[in-house]
């Protein structure tokens, strides 16, 4: 492979120059970098041997892939393939562009397919897709999560048709990893071209990429051929791909091995006695509850120091992958998802993320997701489905976004793939209203086996001030409103919508956010200790259930108490119902 790197002087080659900034480097201080710049932080391009050596443990061990056949079209340019690929062979010392490995990475074991760029530019041929169809077929049968590295140009044209039929070789390989329910990653390296993109690259549950790497399905020299344009800067590049949603997350290469092992602790099962000690805060009945009158409630649930999700993840997790993107063009910044290990045990936190200061207020588009945040949690929640994953999710929405876009997008229809899917996860579900909870951008999120309110949160179908303009057609109105919808966390007790109330500091979340945030801890992990037990077709039928009764009436058992409070108030079992 040629590096990005090259001697400065011939006669000095303890010294090399960075192709990128011309930067001057020591050797051993570029090796210790692991072949990364210390100016500019250029990524050099390394082989299957080093790349191996840099992500996994020692002692991994060759995978034997069977052999294919040679040159199968006889095919000559200006030198024959055959010699081609005997040169190839010669000057690599592996029989094709992917070595396929068993080893572990931090301790915990995987099967890794690494394509090397040296080798005929990392094309796909018969060989390459045998390899990492074996990879994946070892993988499945070993129980295994499989890890690929990419660096390709495309596929190897000097192989015709036979190459073209690796992407769906490759790609129903991966179909079958989905259907077993194991964990699929891909790091992307630079460059990943054509066909490899175009198949199993992309196919992973997450995609990771090195700073500045580039991938796609055409190269940019054909786009701008094609369409006579000049392309935009860092076009295709890594960090491209993340702010269009293309990719997981772009980390440097000294943190993806940390990286990808967290992901791969998130495939083995918790302790089951997992969480056995916490003692749980939730006030579960009404009458436990201070009363606080709404309109003091509201702008505490707004106020713009309770702690967020991503202050939440900080002080519960010992570790946390944020996970970004669609897939399909746009990465939602007011949604936020991903890999936590909360107390060892790995669970899929999502949820609104609006911030503190007015800059990420409006970078987050104050909390607002719009279609494309609503895919992916969607998508977020098939992986927690795949993986077996508790799903948290922390809601604090003004609403999902009303814009232009967002319609054009088709916010409702994402919304209601939300609330589908949602339903039918057969793994724990857990919903927190830790501030605003406004329709339907917040029961997107809401979907759950227990859903728990913070004792300041607000829960509505409609903002105060909205019901105020429509109803009163008055903004004084708002207070007024804001009573009459209740809105606050008692009544949303009383109806049923929530399922328990997690107290909060006298002043507000805001006052003491420390202590704020380790009472939803506690509430938290107290909770998914009792429905980690609950099998997953119990789960479903339950929570099913659970929506099902809402607003019908339901006659109190023999003994019972009769509902309480106001005719629209519940009765124990809760099913907000108003007497017909």
């Amino acid at each position: 492979m040629t590096s990005t790197l090259e001697p400065a002087v011939s006669t000095e080659p303890d010294w090399i120059a960075c192709r990128a900034c011309r930067t001057m480097v020591y050797r051993k201080r570029y090796e210790r970098l692991q072949r990364v710049c210390p100016d500019c932080g250029h990524h050099s391009g390394l082989s299957a041997d080093d790349r191996l050596r840099l992500l996994l443990d020692p002692g991994f061990e060759p995978i034997p892939v069977a052999p294919t056949v040679h040159d199968p079209l006889a095919f000559t340019d200006h030198r024959p393939y055959a010699d081609r690929l005997a040169a190839a062979r010669a000057g690599r010392g592996d029989d094709d562009a992917v070595r396929v490995v068993r080893g572990t990475m931090r301790g915990s074991p995987l099967v890794v397919a690494v394509m090397d760029f040296g080798f005929l530019g990392g094309s796909l041929g018969v060989a390459a897709g045998e390899a990492i169809t074996t990879a994946a077929e070892t993988a499945l049968a070993e129980r295994l999560p499989l890890l690929i590295v990419t660096a390709s140009g495309g596929a190897r044209m000097q192989e015709g048709t036979l190459s073209l039929m690796q992407m769906a070789k490759t790609s129903n390989a991966m179909a079958a990893l989905d259907e077993a329910g194991l964990l699929t990653v891909t790091l992307v390296t630079d460059p990943t071209y054509g066909g490899v993109a175009a198949s199993f690259a992309t196919l992973a549950d997450v995609v990771v990429a090195e700073p500045a790497a580039r991938m796609g399905f055409a190269g940019p020299r054909v786009i701008e051929q094609t369409i006579r344009q000049r392309l935009p800067e860092g076009f295709q590049r890594a960090e491209f791909l993340l702010s269009h949603g293309l990719v997981d997350d772009v980390r440097p290469r000294a943190e993806l091995a940390p990286t990808i092992s967290l992901l791969l602790a998130a495939t083995t099962p918790g302790d089951p006695e997992w969480g056995g000690d916490e003692v749980d805060p939730v006030r579960r009945r009404p009458e436990e509850l201070a009363q606080r009158p709404v309109a003091e409630v509201v702008p505490l649930a707004r106020h713009l120091d309770r702690p967020t999700l991503l202050d939440h993840v900080a002080a519960w997790a010992e570790g946390f992958v944020e996970l970004h993107g669609d897939r399909a063009g746009e990465d939602c910044p007011a949604l936020v998802g991903g890999v936590a290990m909360l107390d060892g045990l790995p669970v899929l936190v999502l949820g609104h993320q609006k911030g503190h200061s007015t800059a990420e207020l409006v970078r987050r588009n104050f909390g607002m997701p719009g279609p494309a945040g609503y895919r992916k949690a969607a998508r977020l929640m098939r992986l927690a489905a795949k993986l077996r994953l508790p799903v948290l999710a922390l809601v604090d929405t003004p609403g999902a976004y009303p814009g232009v876009t967002a319609e054009e997008q088709g916010q409702a229809g994402a919304i209601a793939e939300c609330l589908r899917l949602m339903g039918s996860l057969p793994v724990p579900v857990l919903s927190v209203v830790t501030g605003e909870g406004g329709s339907g951008g917040a029961l997107a999120l809401g979907v759950a086996d227990q859903v728990l309110i913070c004792a300041n949160a607000i829960y509505s179908v409609i903002s105060p001030e909205g019901c105020a303009a429509i109803l009163w057609k008055d903004p004084a109105a708002t207070a007024r409103a804001a009573d009459a919808l209740r809105i606050d966390a008692e009544s949303c007790l009383r109806l049923g919508v929530v399922d328990g109330v997690i107290p909060e500091p006298d002043g507000g979340a805001h006052t003491d956010p420390v202590r704020a945030s380790d009472a939803i801890r506690s509430a938290v992990v107290a909770t998914l200790r009792e429905l980690r037990g609950i099998p997953g077709e119990q789960l479903v039928r339950e929570r099913r259930d659970r929506f099902r009764r809402f607003g019908r009436w339901e006659l109190p058992a023999a003994g019972a108490p009769a509902a309480v409070g106001h005719p629209g108030a519940v009765s124990p079992g809760g099913v907000g119902a108003e007497r017909p």
